[in-house]
């Protein structure tokens, strides 16, 4: 019996460079070196494997199969490892129609679309189509070709499903035809039909039971007829299924698999000593077996399965005829004949390659990513808090210690000389630059922040220019305009631009008040900057009591002076060991995704933190709290200290000099630090902003890509759209018999469907009769009709079809047929050139009236 199957075409694309913006993800995510290489590589392997898997021919063979599973795994391995999306890493995929072949006026229908998961749906679209044109090929007279077959076409039901179930449902826009929710259901349905049939096959083939292969037959009747009801009820179908055989193809196999089943089940009927069931089942089965014969041999031929069943039923007339005698009963009467289902979708689930291996196998997922990104957020934070407090501490026991003027009261006990702390303070001053240091940082700021701002400028003018220009076009196409807005698909970005111009007016603003304090202090910091001799002329001259020396209070004083400034040199420890603490949260993130599918970043990253720098917290309180002792005792120490003093006025100009030398070197200190670490911040900054302003033009010339794939689209189907006001009417042969034709006849459709055969074109009118000379035929098979004309017979014009007569159309012009020449003839074309006076209208014959009942218009002519 031989039989046909159903199976789909492939999609095809254009090509897409998944190398270059892979590559420049990474470099610019992660630190360049042995990883950083190694994915670079992978990307371009991947590109590689996408232009074997789809811009290439694809035999129908498993090892083209095989890539397309293979291109498959690794966009689902790459999907959570890669940010795809249209405002970060856009990449536009095109796909076209499957089942539209395009027109004469531009291309196929095709859809752009910046989405992986769009190329996910295309590619298992492509793997289920792949699926059904292997199995199709499969040799089926033996049992390895029908195994085969029977699981490439339940691996092309279950794909099918599969995206309808669940690819679609992550797609925001409306995509092709052919992957739509109803196109993709009634594919698996055909697939999962055939695969019944060939189980059925095989059954056949192995001589089962007639019982198990009439309920195989059975379901695949049943899988046949739901398959050709999805296409008949189901609007939005590509034309493919009604122009492609489809639509009869299920019919008739509808048919034939019913007749199958009866055929099996009238053979267990006549074991079972049911004779007038066997005659009822075969006659039913022989109805059906016409029908198919009748309306669908072109596309299925059951010769053989209508021999055996006339066969059968001979036999069993003449056997009951003669034997039996068995009452026939009607088919409606009899028990539905059962139904077993050996096929089901085969479920998709990754990897469905046997072959696979993730090429980025070492990355790790966005989710893991932006986990380690606040897990070092949230490290920072504490870090900065820590180093903040000591630094803080730190200045302010500076503070203190400049107000009291210690050290340098307790050392001043010449009144004249210049204490050392003072001396040391002025010498690190000189050491570092001075002045110089602090007009050179500050004469370098503005132009780092101008640079950072023209950088910030560029990106925002890139995002501006192309929103005017989608907004135009929206403004000038409507709703044919259909792509996400450039103001909706902006927003992270432009926020992303305001928080980056608020740090930048920050940073301007921090730059001001860094300014401002350097004028108020700069006189002071040039007084340090002079050399010993100058300093100590700037300085008054005191006399304080040298009774003082080696007494109580001062002993106190020092020893409390240096416990701080031991207080102070732990904090630089405790700095260096916090900063130096190290810890990898990629294998911890990664465990909790794989056994609960999500990540509580911030309960494990307090736990980890906890465990991390707990003790670290622990020490730098402790520390703080010991300088806050110390200054309570040092203040009160010196209270007592400037009791025993004897105040006079000099002394008093003294100390104060001394108290504003201390302050300055500490403004010096920490007005440095703050340029440095703005110069830092800049710089830093730059690179982010660099980034960002790559990130924008990627996605501005992702969206320049899109518009023109778009607006290709567009101009094509406005070009296919017919440009005439009024559609012209059908002619008449079309709705109405023709003059001496036939009206076409429609045949019964078959049972349990209303499939309509193809319109079968009406016969060729015969052509009128122009003039009496012209003989008229007496048979059909006359020969055509034969004009004298100046006694040479000339065949006379042949008939075109009808033309349009709506307004605007120029007319039908009759074409001259060939003939030879004749000086003595006066014909319509070979008549002597006749002058015409200017001005008049040209020489015209009156028309013959036109034939009744004849659809066609007048001919011209000239009276001969």
């Amino acid at each position: 019996m031989a039989t046909t199957f159903v199976s789909v075409p492939l999609k095809k694309s254009s090509e897409v460079d998944l190398a270059k913006p892979l590559s420049k993800f990474i470099q610019s995510t992660y630190p360049s070196g042995e990883s950083q290489a190694e994915y670079v590589k992978a990307a371009e392997e991947l590109n590689v494997l996408r232009k074997s898997a789809v811009c290439r021919a694809l035999d129908k063979h498993d090892s083209s199969l095989e890539i397309l599973l293979r291109y498959y795994d690794q966009l689902c391995a790459i999907e959570p490892k890669f940010p795809f999306s249209e405002n970060q890493l856009c990449l536009t995929f095109t796909w076209k129609d499957a089942f539209d072949k395009g027109s004469l006026f531009g291309g196929s229908v095709k859809l752009s679309f910046a989405s992986l998961g769009f190329e996910k749906t295309c590619i298992l679209f492509n793997i289920g189509a792949l699926a059904s044109q292997i199995a199709s090929e499969q040799n089926l007279e033996n049992d390895e070709g029908l195994k085969a077959a029977a699981k490439y076409y339940q691996l092309a039901s279950g794909v099918f499903q599969h995206i309808k179930d669940t690819a679609l449902t992550t797609m925001n826009r409306e995509l092709t035809m052919d992957t739509s929710p109803d196109t993709v259901g009634t594919l698996s349905l055909i697939m999962l039909a055939q695969a019944q049939e060939v189980f059925f096959l095989k059954a056949a083939a192995d001589k089962m039971k007639d019982a198990i292969i009439a309920k195989l037959a059975n379901q695949a009747a049943d899988y046949y007829g739901d398959a050709f009801k999805q296409c008949q009820f189901k609007e939005n179908l590509p034309k493919y299924f009604y122009f492609q055989e489809v639509l009869p193809v299920l019919a008739a196999k509808h048919c034939m698999m019913q007749a199958s089943a009866e055929y099996h089940q009238s053979v267990l009927a006549k074991q079972q000593k049911k004779f007038g069931e066997e005659i009822s089942r075969l006659q039913h089965a022989s109805d059906l077996v016409k029908t198919v014969g009748s309306r669908y041999d072109e596309y299925i031929n059951v010769k053989d399965l209508s021999d055996k069943i006339a066969r059968a039923l001979t036999a069993a007339k003449k056997d009951n005829d003669f034997i039996y005698h068995d009452r026939v009963p009607d088919v409606k009467d009899l028990d539905p004949v059962g139904k077993a289902t050996l096929v089901k979708p085969t479920p998709v689930s990754v990897p469905m390659s046997q072959k696979f291996t993730d090429l980025f196998v070492k990355m790790v997922p966005l989710a893991v990513q932006h986990s380690l990104s606040m897990y070092n957020q949230r490290r920072a934070d504490l870090v900065n808090r820590l180093i903040a407090q000591m630094r803080e501490s730190t200045n302010l026991a500076n503070g203190v210690l400049a107000s009291l003027n210690l050290p340098a009261a307790i050392e001043d006990v010449s009144g004249d000389d210049i204490p050392q702390s003072i001396l040391d303070k002025s010498k690190a001053v000189i050491q570092q630059g001075g002045l110089q240091t602090i007009d050179q940082l500050i004469r370098d700021l503005p132009g780092l922040l101008q640079r950072n701002k023209e950088i910030l400028d560029e990106a925002m003018r890139i995002l501006d220019q192309e929103e005017v220009t989608d907004n135009e076009l929206k403004a000038k196409f409507k709703e044919r305009w259909q792509r996400t807005p450039s103001n909706e698909l902006y927003k992270p970005l432009r926020a992303e631009g305001a928080n980056l111009r608020a740090t930048l007016d920050r940073a301007a603003q921090a730059d001001k008040v860094v300014k401002e304090r350097y004028a108020t202090n700069s006189e002071i910091i040039a007084l340090l900057c002079k050399p010993e001799a100058e300093l100590n002329a700037a300085i008054p001259s005191g006399n304080p009591t040298k009774s003082l020396q080696g007494s109580e209070v001062i002993m106190m004083l020092k020893t409390l002076l240096a416990a701080l400034n031991e207080v102070k040199k732990d904090r630089e420890t405790f700095e260096n060991d916090i900063k130096s603490v190290q810890f990898d949260m990629t294998t911890k993130f990664l465990t909790a995704l794989a056994q609960d599918g999500a990540i509580n970043e911030e309960a494990l990253s307090v736990t980890e933190l906890d465990q991390n720098y707990g003790s670290h917290t622990q020490r730098v309180q402790q520390n703080l709290k010991r300088q806050e002792d110390l200054l309570a005792d040092i203040q009160a120490a010196h209270e007592e200290f400037s009791k025993s003093k004897q105040s006079n006025t000099d002394a008093n100009q003294r100390e104060e000099m001394l108290k504003k030398l201390a302050a300055g070197h500490d403004q010096f200190v920490e007005l440095v630090g703050n340029l440095k670490e703005g110069t830092q911040f800049y710089n830093g900054i730059t690179e982010h902003l660099l980034k960002f302003q790559t990130k924008c033009t990627d996605i501005v010339f992702a969206r320049k890509t899109e518009r023109d794939e778009l607006l290709k689209d567009l101009q094509q189907s406005i070009a296919r759209e017919p440009s005439a006001p009024n559609i012209p009417a059908a002619p008449a042969y079309q709705i109405a018999a023709s003059v001496g034709g036939t009206t076409p006849a429609v045949p019964t459709p078959a049972p349990r469907t209303v499939f309509q055969p193809k319109p079968q074109p009406p016969a060729r009118p015969p052509p009128p009769s122009v003039g009496s000379n012209i003989a008229t035929p007496t048979t059909t098979n006359a020969p055509a009709p034969v004009a004298s004309v100046g006694g040479t017979g000339v065949l006379t014009q042949a008939q075109g079809p009808p033309y349009p007569t709506y307004q605007g159309f120029p007319g039908y012009y009759p074409i001259p047929m060939p003939m030879a020449y004749n000086q003595y003839a006066y014909g319509q074309y070979n008549m002597p050139y006749m002058y015409q006076p200017p001005g008049q209208p040209p020489f015209q014959n009156p028309q013959p009236p036109q034939q009744p009942g004849y659809p066609y218009p007048p001919q011209q002519f000239y009276q001969q």
